[in-house]
């Protein structure tokens, strides 16, 4: 190989590397549009709550799904159901043990295309430091500049070790808690 094609791919690769950061960096969270919430129930009743703060790494091309990437964490002592004695519970190392595990993340490994604006993301969940591998569905909806992604993912709490000791008994709170995002995006290619 000569010089002048050596330095030609040096080149090439260099571009292709600077074009993915600037497409990714083109994507950014709409924090004042984006929510993370969920449901658990307590003694049959349904508990509502959300994360206050999270943030969210996207990489996404309808027309590269090979290579595009979603990255969300969230700060588990952001969590709120609402009630300050509750509130004041979360934290503690029983729930989400916020001094060990100040986050919580997801990390896509693939996604799938299913037509009309609807995804799988397959990824690894991470919550106390316990990993799960976990398909989230996704639809997608653009007006404007703005991409809004929406979804629900169930999980089983007792898998991440949320409520441990007595509180992993489910006949108190059970074990079912939907997890729903709503994470508005700009940035993303025509769908």
């Amino acid at each position: 190989m000569n010089v002048s094609s050596a330095f030609s791919r040096i080149v090439l690769g260099a571009a292709l590397v600077v074009s993915t950061q600037v497409a990714m960096a083109q994507q950014q969270l709409v924090p004042a549009q984006s929510e993370v919430q969920f449901t658990a129930r307590q003694m049959g009743v349904p508990l509502d709550g959300h994360f206050k703060k999270f943030s969210a790494q996207v990489a996404f091309d309808p027309a590269k799904l090979a290579t595009s990437k979603i990255a969300l964490t969230v700060d588990t002592g952001s969590a709120t159901l609402g009630s300050k004695e509750t509130d004041a519970e979360l934290p503690k190392p029983v729930w989400f043990n916020v001094a060990k595990f100040p986050q919580a993340q997801f990390e896509s490994t693939a996604i799938k295309a299913l037509g009309g604006g609807k995804f799988e993301v397959a990824g690894k969940l991470t919550i106390k430091g316990n990993a799960q591998n976990v398909v989230v569905p996704v639809t997608l909806t653009q007006s404007g500049s703005t991409t809004t992604a929406t979804g629900s993912l169930p999980i089983k709490r007792l898998a991440f070790k949320i409520g441990e000791n007595e509180w992993a008994d489910t006949s108190m709170v059970a074990d079912d808690v939907t997890v729903k995002f709503k994470l508005a995006l700009t940035g993303v290619g025509k769908i």
